[in-house]
């Protein structure tokens, strides 16, 4: 028991910050990101019963992290069934070549938003990208091959771009 609290307080510390990042990642509005929030914190808690450190420390917070919200987006999605497709967005987005928005803080709630309407696999890959993590660390999360993430990296950085600057261009 006391392994495990060292474990949950030493991913806490040295994660906690990206770990809110994904949360906000996964969940737009700030009520229900709390909430899981407290559940992303409590499954790492508790997962560290069976941690055997095959993986890192970083990796293990991050997969329990991930799946976690995978899960609460699964629920929700039954609930409100909202997600578009990646492909639906690329079709959707057309390349306007309009200048990039100077304000930073709006640039970035434009690219939240535009993450929030991918599919929980695409979201969990640019969510651990945008963490700078490399492709052999996020296909240890996904469960992908490092090859494909690196595609899926590629092609969803190219539909988040046409869907930034075409949202630009109608706001």
């Amino acid at each position: 028991m006391a392994k495990r609290d060292e474990l949950y307080q030493s991913a806490v510390r040295d994660f906690g910050p990206a770990l809110d990042r994904l949360a906000a990642g996964y969940e737009a509005d700030a009520e229900k990101r709390r909430d899981l929030r407290q559940e992303i914190h409590f499954q790492l808690w508790r997962s560290f019963e069976v941690f055997d450190e095959r993986c890192s420390l970083k990796t293990w917070a991050f997969r329990v992290a991930h799946n976690t919200a995978v899960s609460y987006v699964n629920a929700e999605r039954r609930k409100r069934a909202l997600f578009v497709s990646l492909e639906e967005i690329e079709r959707s987005a057309v390349d306007s070549g309009g200048e990039p928005d100077i304000d930073q803080r709006r640039a970035l709630e434009k690219l939240s938003r535009l993450i929030l309407k991918l599919k929980p696999l695409d979201r969990q890959i640019m969510l651990c990208y945008l963490e700078e993590m490399d492709s052999a660390a996020i296909a240890d999360i996904t469960g992908l091959s490092p090859a494909n993430v690196l595609m899926k990296v590629h092609r969803i950085k190219r539909v988040l771009a046409r869907g930034f600057f075409q949202e630009q261009t109608d706001a």
